[in-house]
């Protein structure tokens, strides 16, 4: 039985959920549990990991536990993925106002 559980949180002030599923169809794979983590962030905002403010990503249950959990873990994610220039520029240009 898969269950999901969901989590809210806010992250530099984008609020998102994190959907976490830690038996993904009970699947198996060389030994490894594959789980299933999705982020969706309110109003689709851009995210370092997703520009359609929406992201799902197989991993192996145990990598999510070793970084103490889906909120742990989406946040680390994030945070990693915010260095890169690619997200710099995004929010550079959301954040600016418009003058028109």
């Amino acid at each position: 039985m898969n269950t999901t559980e969901t989590y809210r949180i806010d992250w530099e002030g984008i609020a998102l959920s994190v959907r976490w599923t830690p038996q993904w169809l009970g699947i198996d794979l060389d030994g490894h549990q594959v789980a299933h983590l999705e982020l969706l962030s309110d109003d689709r905002m851009p995210l370092p990991v997703t520009e359609t403010g929406y992201r799902s990503h197989f991993t192996s249950r145990e990598a999510v536990e070793t970084e103490g959990g889906p909120v742990a873990y989406a946040r680390k994610w994030l945070d990693c993925e915010a260095m890169s220039d690619a997200w710099k520029v995004c929010e550079a240009a959301t954040r600016q106002m418009s003058l028109f």
